[in-house]
């Protein structure tokens, strides 16, 4: 039974540092376009929520990839 724990804790840390680092990778990605030419002028705030929902969004499913493929990788070991 501990181990069980231990082994939900453990994914529980590696999901939340996961999308953590790939909401800030897309977020540090995504300000390399230009905004400007599709918004209104002075409409930054805007914007910036805009690109602070894009970037949960596109890290989240990028995340979710990444966790699913490790997942995959460990079940693996039941095929043989």
């Amino acid at each position: 039974m501990d181990s069980i724990s231990t082994m939900v804790g453990t994914n529980a840390v590696l999901s939340l540092v996961s999308h953590i680092f790939f909401v800030g990778v897309s977020f540090y990605a995504l300000q390399s376009l230009r905004y400007e030419q599709i918004f209104k002028k002075g409409k930054t705030f805007h914007i910036q929520i805009i690109l602070i929902f894009v970037s949960i969004a596109l890290g989240t499913a990028v995340s979710n990839f990444f966790l699913q493929f490790i997942n995959w990788s460990q079940q693996l070991q039941y095929l043989f």
